[in-house]
Order: C-alpha cells, then sequence, then structure tokens
C-alpha cells in the first residue's frame, strides 16, 4: 500500500459483509483495501476521520430524466448532477425522454454525450430507447454503450417518444434478446387507462381512479410471458402496484429473467395525505393508499423488488397546475431520496445496509456496473456518501440544486444528513459547496 492516497475512517462503514468500524484505503481513485478501523495510516497517506458519521458507497440511480438538451429550462446535466451529488448519488442513469432529441439512435446518443461531458459532476450512463420502428437502431446503440433499452406501453406523455404496442413491443425485445440486453419498462395498459374514469379536475381521488391498479398489473402479466417466451430479460420500472407482486415473485420463481424497482415517493407518500391540487405529486403511476405502500415494503424486505431508484422527472412549475388531468406527471427527488427512504425505513425497522443495498449494490448490478460501483470493497471506484444518519433536517424547497425547486417533500422532516459526497477518492460536494464537474461518461463496456 505504499502507493495509497487516502484513508477513510469511520465507526460505521457499509461494506458487503455489513457495518463495522474501518478505514479504507484509497489509490487512483480506486479502493485498495479495507482495514481494521485502528490500522496504521499508510506513510504519504491522507486521513479523513468521520468518527461516527456513516460511510457508504455512492449511491446509483438508475432512473432520472435529467431533460438535456432539448428542455433545459426542466432540468440538465449541470443541476441534475449537482442535486444528485448533494443527496449522496455519484452515479446516475439518464433517461431516454424527455430530452431533444430522445436518445433513440447512435447519432442521438453521441449529441447527449456531447452535451452532459463537461458538466457532469458525477458519473452518468444512459439508456437507449425502444420505439415503434427503430428496432434497426438497438443493436447499434447496445454496441455503442447504453445499458438498456426503456419502452412505453402506455403513453409517454410526449409525442416523440411514443409507446410500443404488445405487436411492437414483440419484435423490440426479440431484438434485445438477440444479444442479450434489458428492456426496462414503463408498465400501464392503454385499454386499461382508457377505460378508466377521466374526470380531470383537482381531487387527487379522481386522478388516482384514471391509473388503476389493473392497468399495471395487466401489463406487468403481459410483459412476463413475452420475457418468457424469449427468454429475455425485462425490468419493471417504478411498480407502485402491490397487485401485481405476485404475479413477479411467481414469474421469478418459474425462472423469468424479470427484475424490479418502486420509488422513495410510493414508499413514504400515500394517497390519503395528497391535498387536492397538489400536483407536484402527480406521478405515472401514481402514489397509491397506506395498505398498498405495506406491500411494496414487504415485497423490499422478501426481495421480490430489487431495487428502489428516483425516476427523477422534474419540469418548470408552470406545468405543475392545480389540474391533474393536465399538469405534467413527474416528481423531483434526486436530492432527497436517500433521506426519504431511510426515514421510513428505520421507522419499518430496516437498517441503512438494507437501504444500501437497494439503493446501490442492486441498481449497480442492474446496469452491469456493479464490477466498479455499489459497494465499499477493494477494486470498486472510491464513490462514497457519509450520512449523518440520526440527525434531521426539515425540507427547503430554497436549499436544493434542482433547476425547478418543486418538491412534494416540503416541509418534511427527513432523517439523515449528508455531510459529504466524494467520486473516486476526491470530495465532490459538501455542506451545500461543490468542485468542478468531475464526472465520467459511463459506457456498457466502462
Amino acid at each position: 500500500m505504499s502507493d495509497a492516497e487516502l484513508v477513510l475512517r469511520s465507526t460505521r462503514v457499509i461494506t458487503p459483509e455489513g457495518t463495522r468500524p474501518a478505514s479504507v484505503v484509497v489509490a487512483g481513485g480506486t479502493i485498495t483495501a479495507v482495514l481494521p478501523h485502528d490500522a496504521d495510516v499508510p506513510p504519504g497517506a491522507r486521513l479523513e476521520d468521520f468518527g461516527d458519521d456513516v460511510l457508504l458507497p455512492g449511491l446509483v440511480d438508475t432512473h432520472v430524466h435529467v431533460n438535456d438538451p432539448g428542455r433545459t429550462e426542466w432540468e440538465g446535466f449541470w443541476t441534475a448532477t449537482r442535486a444528485a451529488a448533494a443527496g449522496g448519488i455519484t452515479t446516475l442513469v439518464d433517461m431516454p425522454l424527455n430530452s431533444l432529441p430522445p436518445t433513440t439512435t447512435v447519432g442521438n446518443l453521441r449529441t447527449k454525450q456531447d452535451v452532459a461531458r463537461d458538466k457532469a459532476h458525477i458519473d452518468v450512463g444512459f439508456w437507449g430507447g425502444a420505439l415503434p420502428g427503430n428496432v434497426k437502431d438497438l443493436r447499434p446503440l447496445h454496441e455503442a454503450g447504453v445499458l438498456g433499452f426503456k419502452a412505453f406501453l402506455s403513453p409517454s406523455g410526449v409525442e416523440e417518444f411514443p409507446h410500443l404496442t404488445q405487436e411492437e413491443l414483440a419484435r423490440s425485445l426479440a431484438e434485445i434478446a438477440s444479444f442479450d440486453g434489458l428492456l426496462v419498462v414503463h408498465a400501464e395498459d392503454p385499454r386499461h387507462l382508457a377505460a378508466a374514469p377521466q374526470q380531470g379536475g383537482p381531487k387527487y381521488a379522481d386522478f388516482l381512479a384514471s391509473r388503476p391498479h389493473h392497468a399495471e398489473d395487466t401489463a406487468v402479466a403481459a410483459l412476463i410471458e413475452r420475457a418468457r417466451r424469449l427468454d429475455a430479460r425485462v425490468h419493471v420500472l417504478h411498480l407502485s402496484s402491490g397487485d401485481a407482486l405476485p404475479l413477479i415473485a411467481a414469474a421469478r420463481a418459474d425462472g423469468v429473467r424479470i427484475t424490479v424497482e418502486t420509488c422513495p415517493h410510493y414508499l413514504t407518500l400515500t394517497a390519503e395525505e395528497v391535498p387536492d391540487g397538489a400536483s407536484e405529486f402527480k406521478c405515472c403511476p401514481p402514489i397509491r393508499e397506506a395498505a398498498n405502500q405495506d406491500l411494496l415494503w414487504q415485497a423490499l424486505a422478501d426481495g421480490t423488488i430489487d431495487c428502489v431508484v428516483t425516476d427523477h422527472s422534474p419540469s418548470t412549475a408552470d406545468l405543475k397546475t392545480d389540474d391533474f388531468a393536465t399538469a405534467w406527471g413527474g416528481i423531483s427527488g434526486l436530492q432527497l431520496s436517500l433521506s426519504a427512504v431511510w426515514t421510513e425505513a428505520r421507522r419499518r425497522g430496516h437498517g441503512l445496509d438494507d437501504v444500501v443495498r437497494w439503493m446501490s449494490a442492486h441498481t449497480a448490478r442492474l446496469v452491469g456496473l456493479d464490477a466498479r460501483k455499489g459497494a465499499v470493497a477493494p477494486g470498486r471506484d472510491a464513490d462514497f456518501a457519509v450520512l449523518a444518519p440520526e440527525e434531521t433536517f426539515t425540507v427547503d424547497p430554497a436549499a436544493l440544486h434542482h433547476r425547478n425547486r418543486v418538491t412534494a417533500y416540503a416541509g418534511r422532516t427527513l432523517h439523515g444528513v449528508v455531510r459529504s459526497t466524494w467520486l473516486r477518492g476526491e470530495r465532490i460536494a459538501a455542506d451545500g459547496e461543490f468542485t468542478a464537474p468531475r464526472g465520467r461518461l459511463l459506457t456498457r463496456t466502462h
């Protein structure tokens, strides 16, 4: 360890083997050793001692809408990655919409990479998009390094990213399966959505009725059957319906290669508490009832749900009108996701090691970055968050680093203050201050 440059020490370091006192040795941006807490500091290395604050691997958020280029008034790589860093996230994967152009061809991917390159405060990977008519583009995108492909089974909300019919899904999934790629799916059935009551207006109960459980359940069932026939890898995005969980568990037991995510807002907010007209709570699928939320937590505990990601989907404030039918559907959560999930997890008896598994280890594995990300272990990137888990703060929208400071968490008291965030052994965020962008653009072969 004569080349050691840095030692990070804490009485609580979350490692794959559990939480323990340790000293983490870093050289060249990589973790080279995890030693006992009282180990000697190698000659020439700098010591950072965090006392009892928790040292955990930087989070990996695989579901983020950065909206850059094309809709940068909604967000952008500069602001999104700063907000992520402030919240302990060191890697994000950008969705192929709502940018203009969407990431549906290699040329469009290159455009997005060029925009992101000098603005990324954290590491950034990219999803490709599966649209009607772009089957020919899927393999080239895979070879260009996208981490997988996003598809909608119901309208996406933006005209440049139309949804797949079941026949189009079959064609796209067959192509993706031919190179063992990953398809991640917004699973709501358009027929059930069209048949649901569409009243509009400010009442949250009316909006909830317009996105019923069975729209998700039916779409998930159809996706399972497609994946079963093709032996394809599929992932259900932002699951909100607890009724779909038995289908998923049974499919997985039968050998279907399916994984599932949910989001902080489904785990921490409930339909019963959403005020009428408060469209900062609008997302699709919707925030459901407290009893449904209990099912999601049970599925996290038993492993049916693999991971927790933000689905950060911001817009300008003027698009968050008090009419749930016309307001933009998306919740901004990058900066607050760790604290929000930890607040509810601790209340339900889970530990921080559980949160790290859901929000770092499993997300890194989902997108094939687990050789470098998602754990405090030798050989991994020296990406960390330092968290004071017992401390609380009250969410003030003015303190957020998102471009548009609209949040469903305003005024909530959360546990877990992120003291600092580290990328490859460099402190990139602390106390609201940031270094110049140091993030790298990640590809499937990175």
